[in-house]
Parts: structure tokens; sequence; C-alpha cells
């Protein structure tokens, strides 16, 4: 595909077309790496041993900051790089992709040494007791300490791909990823090492998975340099200061509110590890089992960034709205139909993972309570995305911080006080209600000065 043939899918193809187009290859790609992130949990509870499945668990805040980089640059630069296509300054886009890359490396590899130099410490806090400390910071070194540049370097280019309409690319690069961990994950897990070196297996593993990912994406932007606006080329590295400020403004706002998710889920962490190590692998099961609906809903909103940012730029409001509008529809249909899924087939999903009786019993109590808030957690992605794609980095931002600083978290600490380890669980159900009944005004508000055009 040419650059100028992949303008006609944000400008001319009918929205159901362009959206499958952008977000299917996404949608796929989410599961794939959902299914790699439940498959290092899978096996490791093959070992029935839940103070293994615990240990992991406590990695998913960490990773999820290193998902902020990613978010900075990738998020911040990709939705620029529509909207200056749309806007037709593609000179300026090229720029932008190599200052985002080359700042991703940087932030990167800052973040690898400083968890190396306070790891131990780092886990500590986030509720690793002594039994499991051994297995969180082997799986942490792996995966954080070693593989911190290449994973948040190939998401950052899977944006960039996304972004100018080549999401078939970024979709195949996340989803071979996902399976190459897949099948490297027994190989060093029940084979390469010993008995009782099972977490580590997994965490190799995933690091070595996530290599390879980032050599096929920068294999693919070279290779199509000639036919994007892409650039790695250094002497691209230096943007305007228009540019840079529109990456921080849209990058930063998208970071923090990772961060603040991370946070909610190191709230949780503590608040679960009070109880004791059991509930601890309960919850860190039944957080991974609840993203299916949600990877799904993560897909449809990277396939819709893209098309609302370009045509906001170009000034198409019409088919701007139609965008948001027909991929809201498609996530809102799949989120009710996985609350029924979940509420029938909670206790066999939690039996995938670990046989412990009372773990299970706890998860499906767990995993029943949390489903609710699939439909509304996806209503707050969409619209925070959604400013996010057009620029609007404030209220992107401030979106996303009402949702966990206003809402989530104070519940939190409310719920469990009123209602113990149960408390934690439905928290999010309340907040995701009381959050999507002020993100729908934001927006609606938003859009009235198009409704005239």
């Amino acid at each position: 595909m040419t650059h100028e043939n992949s303008r006609d899918i944000f400008e001319s193809w009918p929205i159901p077309k362009a959206l499958a187009e952008l977000a299917l290859p996404m949608i796929f790609g989410q599961l794939i790496i959902l299914i790699y992130n439940l498959a290092d949990t899978f096996y490791i509870g093959r070992t029935n041993n839940p103070l293994m499945v615990a240990g992991v668990s406590l990695l998913l805040p960490v990773f999820n900051i290193s998902i902020t980089f990613a978010n900075l640059f990738g998020i911040g630069g990709g939705t620029l790089i529509s909207r200056l296509m749309g806007a037709g300054r593609d000179n300026e886009a090229k720029t932008v992709s190599a200052f985002c890359f080359y700042m991703t490396i940087i932030f990167a590899g800052i973040f690898s040494l400083l968890m190396f130099a306070f790891m131990k410490d780092i886990l500590k806090l986030l509720g690793a007791s002594d039994d499991t400390l051994l297995f969180a910071s082997q799986y942490t070194f792996c995966v954080i300490v070693i593989g911190a540049v290449p994973t948040i370097l190939a998401m950052t280019m899977s944006n960039f791909l996304r972004s100018t309409g080549y999401a078939k690319q970024a979709g195949f690069g996340v989803s071979m990823g996902g399976v190459i961990n897949i099948i490297l994950d027994p190989l060093f897990m029940f084979v390469l090492l010993p008995k009782g070196y099972e977490v580590l297996g997994a965490g190799i593993a995933t690091m070595l998975s996530n290599v390879i990912t980032c050599s096929y994406f920068l294999i693919i932007i070279l290779r199509l340099r000639d036919k994007t606006i892409l650039s790695l080329s250094i002497k691209n590295f230096k943007a305007s200061r228009e540019n840079i400020f529109s990456v921080f403004a849209v990058g930063v706002p998208a970071a923090i509110a990772v961060t603040l998710f991370d946070v909610t889920y190191i709230v949780i962490d503590k608040l679960a590890s009070l109880y004791g190590d059991i509930p601890l692998a309960a919850v860190g099961i039944v957080l991974k089992a609840e993203r299916l609906p949600l990877s799904v809903g993560i897909g449809l909103c990277q396939g819709m960034m893209p098309l609302a940012g370009y045509n906001y730029s170009a000034g198409n409001f019409k088919r701007m709205r139609e965008a948001v509008n027909f991929s809201r529809l498609a996530g809102l249909v799949i989120g009710f139909v996985s609350v029924a899924l979940y509420e029938i087939f909670a206790a066999d999903i939690m039996r995938i993972f670990i046989d412990d009786a009372q773990t299970v019993e706890l998860g499906t109590h767990f995993l029943r309570a949390r489903c609710l808030a699939t439909p509304f957690m996806f209503m707050c992605f969409h619209l925070v995305n959604f400013f996010q794609a057009v620029g609007m980095g404030g209220r992107a931002l401030a979106l996303g911080a009402s949702r966990w600083i206003v809402f989530n978290i104070p519940l939190l600490f409310i719920f469990n006080y009123i209602f113990g380890m149960y408390g934690i669980v439905w928290t999010q159900v309340a907040a995701d209600i009381m959050m999507t009944l002020v993100s729908v005004a934001v927006y609606m508000n938003f859009t009235k000065s198009f409704k005239s055009e």
C-alpha cells in the first residue's frame, strides 16, 4: 500500500470498512498480547504454587509504568502524525516520528537502570512478602531490567504504523510476539530450566519475544520508509517546538492516565495483600482474566483514533463523529455480551489458571463482581482516547485523572473499610458508572460546536 492509498482509508472508505481495516488487526494484536500475558499466569499456575502466581502478579503495576513511556511518545507522537497527515504537513510528521523514536530509547533506558538499582525496594513497596520476593525479582529482572527498551520501543513503533494506516503490519507484529512467547514459555519453564525456576523461565521467554517483536517493527518501518512519512533517521531528530509541545500535550496526559491506572493496581495489590497471599493470587488472576473484552475495546479505540484525528484536522467533522459513534456502539455490544459470559463461566475461567480450591472460590466471586464494570470501563477509555486523538490532551487528562483520583482510588479505601475484601472488587463498578456519566457530558458539550457543520 502506497502513502497516497493509505489516505483513502481516512478520507473515502465507508466508516465500518475503514474502522475494520484499522481496528481488526489491533484487536487481534491486543488479544494475542492478552493471551501471552495470561500464558505466563497459566503456565505458572500449573505449578499449583500460589506464591509464584502472587509474585508474578506484583509486576503488573511495574509493567504498566513501562506503558506510560510508550504512551508518551507512541500516542503523543502517533496521534500528532495522524493530524499532520490530515493537514497535509507530511515533512513535519517525518521529524515527529524520528524525535519520538529516539526519545523512547532514552526514557526506556533510564527506566531500566532505575528499576535495576531499586528493584527489591520497589517490589516490597508493591506488597511483596518474604515468600514472593524472589519470584517477583526473577520476573522483573528479565521483563523490565533487560527487556524495557525493546518492549517500550516496540509499542511506540506499533503506534506509528497504526497512525499512518498500516494497522495490519502493526497488528501482525504484536501478534507474532505473543505467539512466540506462548511457544517459548513452556520450553524455558519446564524443559530448559530445573524445577523451581518456572518464574525465571517465564521471564526469559517474555523478554525474548519482545526483543523479536521490536526487531520486526524496525525492519518493517525501514522497508516502508519510501512509502510512508515515517522516519527513523537521526537527521530528522530535531522537531519544531510547536510539534514537540503537541507531542507532550497529548503524550503526557496519556502517560499520566496509565500511571494513575497503575497506582490503582498498586492500591488494589496492597489492600489485597493485607488479607494474605491467597487473596492476592486470586485478585492477580482476576485482573488479568477480566481484560479479554477490554482488550477488544482497546483495539477498537486504537482503530478509531487515527480515523478521528485525521478527519478532525481535515475539517471533516461529520466523518469524525461517524467513526466515534460506530466504534462506541460496537464496544458496548461486546461489553454487555462479555458480562453475561463472565457471570456464567467465572469458576471455569479461574480453574484454567490454577487448581487451588480456595483461590478458585475467591476468584470466582471477585470476577463476577469486577466484570459488571466492563461496558462502563470501555466508555471511559473510549472518550479519553477520542480527546487524545483530536489533540485535546487537557480534556483527556482531566477525564482520566478524575476517574482514578476522584472516584476509583478514594472508593477503594472507603469500600475496603466498609465491606472488607469484597469491597475492593466492587469498587470498579461504582467508580466507572459515575465516571461514564461525567465523560458523556463532557463529550456532548464538546461536539455541540460541530453540529452546524
